[in-house]
């Protein structure tokens, strides 16, 4: 079981390094964006198998602060992409 969750850390690891050259790399800011979302969600994964791997569920407050974070960076950015500004004020009222 532990040679699997340590091959597992490993595919994990080596995508990361695949991601962040996209994150540099990216040819489009869209790629970048989404290149992000994964790096974050390969690092809960990472964070989830060191949990399994410790046996202790001290990590599990540390994923969902991640999982959090990941989701509004993300949506932050493609708000930026989109319109140019991430927080819009409405000046109507």
């Amino acid at each position: 079981m532990i040679y699997f969750i340590w091959t597992a850390i490993v595919i994990i690891a080596l995508s990361m390094v695949a991601l962040l050259y996209r994150v540099v790399k990216g040819p489009t800011p869209s790629d970048r964006v989404i290149a992000l979302d994964s790096l974050g969600i390969t690092l809960i994964c990472l964070v989830a198998l060191f949990t399994i791997l410790v046996e202790t569920s001290f990590f599990l407050e540390i994923i969902l602060l991640l999982a959090i974070l990941s989701f509004i960076g993300t949506i932050a950015f493609s708000k930026f992409i989109e319109k140019g500004d991430i927080i819009t004020r409405d000046d109507s009222r």
